[in-house]
């Protein structure tokens, strides 16, 4: 008779980063202090280059030059494009000139700073200026804004840094890794046996429930986008972070939580973010894309779209990774 000795469970660490929780899994527990400083770095160079709050961000200098060109750095660039092939991907669904909208509605400052209740008046909505309206040469890396115009690139800056993390980790240690970001996960490199398993929450910051949804994925990434996690105050009015970018509101209050398997987070991110913006008109939208889906409704429905597997409801073992929402600052 012979014995098969369990592989070991995927290494773990967990820490506060771009105003969510970074976590990061190997296969190989050694490899754990290199692919930690690999996700730092990444994460250090996102926060310099697309940061919203930071006054020393390379987003700042570019918001506050909109109407002239200028020239940006390489890692700008690549997070621009990101979030063109995003606002492509998704008709403009999701548009990096939302920028000014977010501002309007009192998301100016990191998500910790929002006064829990603003009793100032919501101003008066305006449709965002639009994406195709942006100017950028990627050989030469010059851009010009139109005048007013402020770009939000949060959402798919994060998934584009957990893809970029995960890639460059699973490099330098030569073992599966796996990145979340948030409700962004990227992984990279072999999965450990029978795959990473993934728990499919609500919010980010809060333990998976016990005997919750839980799916295994062998490689590629998931993205959650919702509703419930990043809200706040204003007017009387309850408010969210993802705007429509046709009205500059909040997204109607259609599914609490999207996830999607795709190749990559950021398109995996940008899908998700999408059907929260489009609402009643998501699921006929999806069924085009071809990759799988879970819509949970803010009525309790689910619908599962692309060969997404019933929801299986198990103990969490042991280095469960967590896709649940959960933006960036």
């Amino acid at each position: 008779m012979t014995t098969r000795t369990p592989a070991p469970s995927p290494s773990r660490t967990v820490f506060p980063a771009l105003g969510t929780t970074a976590a990061l899994l190997v296969t190989d527990p050694a490899a754990l202090p290199a692919a930690e400083a690999t996700l730092r770095a990444e994460l250090a160079a996102v926060d310099r280059a697309c940061s919203r709050f930071r006054a020393d961000s390379e987003l700042t200098r570019v918001n506050a030059s909109a109407g002239v060109t200028t020239a940006v750095g390489e890692y700008f660039a690549d997070a621009l494009q990101a979030a063109l092939h995003a606002a492509r991907l998704t008709d403009g669904a999701v548009d990096p000139t939302v920028g000014g909208a977010l501002t309007a509605l009192g998301y100016d400052r990191t998500f910790v700073s929002l006064l829990p209740e603003d009793a100032r008046p919501v101003p008066v909505a305006r449709p965002a200026p639009g994406w195709r309206r942006i100017a950028f040469d990627p050989h030469t890396r010059m851009l010009r804004l139109p005048p007013g115009t402020r770009l939000d690139l949060g959402a798919t800056a994060k998934a584009l840094s957990a893809d970029r993390a995960a890639r460059q980790a699973a490099a330098v240690t030569g073992c599966g890794v796996l990145v979340g970001l948030g409700g962004d996960l990227a992984t990279a490199g072999p999965a450990p046996e029978g795959g990473w398993r993934i728990a499919v929450a609500d919010d980010h910051a809060r333990p998976a429930p016990e005997g919750g949804a839980a799916v295994a994925v062998t490689g590629g990434a998931l993205a959650t986008s919702g509703i419930r996690v990043r809200t706040w105050r204003r007017g009387g009015r309850i408010l969210h972070h993802i705007v429509d970018p046709v009205s500059g509101e909040p997204a109607a209050s259609v599914w609490r939580t999207v996830t999607v398997a795709a190749a990559t987070c950021v398109d995996a991110n940008a899908v998700s973010t999408a059907a929260i913006v489009l609402g009643d008109r998501a699921v006929d939208w999806l069924r085009g894309t071809g990759l799988p889906i879970r819509l949970a409704g803010v009525d309790g429905t689910v619908v599962r779209l692309g060969g997404w597997p019933p929801d299986v409801h198990a103990p969490a073992p042991a280095g469960l990774g967590t896709t649940a929402p959960g933006g960036p600052r």
